[in-house]
């Protein structure tokens, strides 16, 4: 195996790991949200509930109008979920990681904003009782780095597939450059 060949499939295994993780990341959070908060069945209306209190939490935020808690509250969990499953599947990677990238920054962004409001508040990223400070910054600041790593790197490797992938008569970039 060639230098170059060891870097590609190094990368590719980092690259699969961290959309993993990812995807652990964003069906963990949408997990947390929807599951009941009691010891009760899962029903309809223990996650009618259980989205309710979490509009409470996007609700201490400070950031919308009222009108919109609810329907953010209501849409973003089963996003989250379809979110970790889109990178789970890792189908047009490239993509799943560029709206993960974006999500996490606004999600980090909000935080920020918040922590520097001085606004004592529960974070909401994985459901009721975890407090937003300097913790959850720092592990939301890592999720964003990961993120934007992931995101870079899956870009690159589609570049290099497409450039490598010329079609039969053509010379490929890579086959030019190597």
């Amino acid at each position: 195996m060639t230098p170059n060949e060891t870097h590609r499939s190094l990368a590719r295994t980092l690259l699969l790991l961290g959309r993993l993780a990812l995807a652990a990341i964003f069906l963990l959070a949408a997990y947390a949200k929807l599951k009941p908060q009691a010891a009760v069945p899962w029903t309809a209306a223990s996650i009618k509930t259980s989205l309710s209190l979490f509009a409470m939490q996007v609700d201490s935020y400070q950031l919308l109008p009222p009108q919109l808690v609810s329907p953010v509250a209501h849409l973003l969990p089963p996003f989250e979920l379809f979110l970790g499953l889109w990178l789970l599947s890792g189908v047009f990677l490239p993509y799943s990681a560029l709206v993960t990238t974006l999500l996490i920054a606004a999600f980090f962004a909000t935080q920020v904003r918040t922590y520097r409001a001085g606004l004592e508040i529960n974070c909401g990223c994985f459901g009721p009782g975890e407090r937003l400070g300097p913790k959850t910054l720092l592990h939301d600041g890592a999720f964003l780095a990961l993120a934007l790593a992931v995101t870079i790197v899956a870009f690159v490797l589609a570049r290099k597939r497409r450039a490598g992938s010329a079609p039969i008569g053509q010379v490929s970039t890579a086959q030019r450059a190597g």
